[in-house]
This record gives C-alpha cells, sequence and structure tokens, in this order.
C-alpha cells in the first residue's frame, strides 16, 4: 500500500465514519484520522501504527485486518465489529500531525464524543493519547488508566496512542494498557 505525498495531503481536512457496531462493549477513541486513514477510510490505518498489532498481542483480536489502498476486507471488518469493539476519534478533520489541532477543536470533539457515546450506549471507552484527554477534556491533571467520572453513561479509561511518533511505547505496553479497558468491557476475562 502506497500514496505519493501530493496524494496523501489530497485528504488533508476529511473525515472518515466511525467503525461501530450497535451498542458496543468497547470504543477505542484515536485523536484525528491521519492521512493515511483519510485515504483508506479506515482507523490507526498508517503502517507504522502499532493499533492492531496491539489488539493482536492483548488478545483482543485474533488477527491483523488487511488493509490496503482499497480499505479494509469486509472479514476483517466484521471481526472487530463482531467483538464488539468500535473506533471512533475525538476530532472528525484529517490532518498529517495531531499538534495540527487546536485547543478548540479537541474540546468540541470531546462534547461531540460524549453525546456519540450516550447514543451509543457503549459499555467502556478508552481514549488513545493523554494529551488529547487532558487538553479535549479539561483534565490538565489526569493520568492514563480508568477515570474516575465517566463519559456519556460510559467507563471511561486513557491508554496510549498507538502512533509511531509516540516513541516509548511498545506493542507490548501498548497490549497489556489496551487489555485494562477489554477485561472491564467484558471483552476479555
Amino acid at each position: 500500500m502506497g500514496f505519493t505525498r501530493a496524494e496523501l495531503q489530497s485528504f488533508r481536512g476529511r473525515s472518515i465514519p466511525d467503525l461501530m457496531p450497535p451498542h458496543p462493549r468497547l470504543v477505542f477513541v484515536g485523536i484525528n484520522p491521519g492521512l493515511w486513514t483519510a485515504a483508506t477510510g479506515v482507523p490507526f490505518a498508517h503502517p507504522g501504527n502499532r493499533f492492531y498489532p496491539a489488539l493482536v498481542a492483548a488478545g483482543i483480536i485474533p488477527r491483523m485486518p488487511q488493509i490496503d489502498a482499497d480499505g479494509i476486507a469486509e472479514a476483517d471488518r466484521r471481526m472487530i465489529l463482531d467483538a464488539g469493539i468500535g473506533i471512533s476519534s475525538v476530532v472528525r478533520r484529517a490532518t498529517a500531525r495531531a499538534d495540527e489541532l487546536s485547543r478548540d477543536e479537541l474540546r468540541e470533539g470531546a462534547e461531540r464524543l460524549a453525546r456519540d457515546v450516550e447514543d451509543w450506549q457503549a459499555r467502556v471507552v478508552a481514549v488513545a493519547g493523554l494529551t488529547v484527554y487532558r487538553q479535549g477534556f479539561e483534565r490538565p491533571r489526569a493520568v492514563a488508566g480508568r477515570q474516575p467520572e465517566r463519559l456519556g453513561g460510559a467507563e471511561l479509561w486513557v491508554v496510549p496512542n498507538p502512533s509511531g511518533l509516540n516513541a516509548h511505547a511498545t506493542v507490548a505496553s501498548l497490549a497489556a494498557a489496551y487489555a485494562e479497558p477489554a477485561r472491564a468491557a467484558g471483552i476479555l476475562a
């Protein structure tokens, strides 16, 4: 799967639909779509992103989904949805880097997300990124892990961002962090 720089730039500002089953048990929330995600229409699609490898390592899904320039295979899409997993973003607008987002965009996205979570009747929500959580949800002293407040009625967790730009996180450390909200949601024993 490859895109030229110009092709990727053409997806700047686009959004993709949420990947969401009815009444998800666990919703992972990214910061916003990257350009690879916008190009493929698949959350966390960049080849350097460790989201799906971490889900597999944690036992949340059984295998890596096949993602290419045309998107995700239907069987792999179903695998994620049938596991009770949903995927959304705080901000819908695609950018090359999350630092292109304003605090106002993050706050507005957090407010929209709370409404969406309530509509989905999600059991557990895991926001992937401590900085985005602190800024968007106006919790400057928050730490990773389970949060004392709920979001749209759901239990709320903050987990590490799986982006390749988050250099200190490994697939193993991400898997361990992602397993915690998966256990809370009843996906893992």
